[in-house]
């Protein structure tokens, strides 16, 4: 099969810009790590992505405005990032990951954030109402029929890579642990890869 697809694909372990070129995506967060001495320090893991969320300096701050500074508190609060095609990285327009809205904060709340250095730029924070989860935990029934769900909804190669890439640890799991299930899931993608080629 000469699928270009799957080359195309960031092959990185965290959210980039260009995953969020389709638009803005919400998430829960799962965990928050704080890595000491690491270009990234703050690594948050988050619901329904093996990719993690790395944020920028910015960013951080915003977080630490919005939500205090203990971090431990952060687990089971939402975020919606979007890509800001204005960030800059080296005098360049590379494009940048930035957040829209939180949960657990009660009104919009605006920041001055460094754009470039010796210049400042206002940012607006919404609040995000969440949908309370029940706790019961994802059978893998349920997982594949989320996840056939999202391959079904691909509208490209390209986006169905993304997808494919995103469940890899679960994929990856599901074959050791259910291998018919993990059957379903393969043949799931290799049928809307087929599709999507015509």
């Amino acid at each position: 099969m000469n699928d270009m697809s799957s080359v195309i694909v960031p092959k990185s372990d965290q959210i980039n810009a260009d995953d969020l070129l389709a638009g803005p995506l919400t998430f829960t967060i799962r965990e928050v790590q704080i890595r000491g001495g690491q270009e990234q320090p703050v690594n948050i893991l988050l619901e329904g992505t093996d990719k993690a969320f790395r944020p920028c300096k910015s960013m951080s701050r915003v977080l630490v405005q919005a939500w205090g500074p203990d971090a431990s508190k952060y687990a089971g609060r939402a975020l919606t990032l979007y890509r800001d095609p204005t960030v800059k990285w080296a005098g360049m327009e590379v494009g940048g990951i930035r957040i829209s809205h939180m949960s657990h904060i009660d009104a919009a709340q605006n920041m001055m954030l460094t754009a470039t250095k010796g210049s400042r730029k206002p940012h607006r924070i919404l609040p995000l109402q969440i949908e309370q989860k029940q706790t019961a935990r994802q059978t893998p029934q349920e997982w594949l029929d989320g996840f056939t769900a999202k391959v079904a909804a691909c509208t490209d190669l390209p986006a169905l890579g993304v997808a494919e890439a995103n469940a890899a640890k679960s994929l990856e799991k599901l074959a050791a642990e259910h291998p018919d299930l993990h059957q379903r899931a393969v043949d799931a993608v290799r049928i809307r890869g087929e599709e999507l080629a015509v």
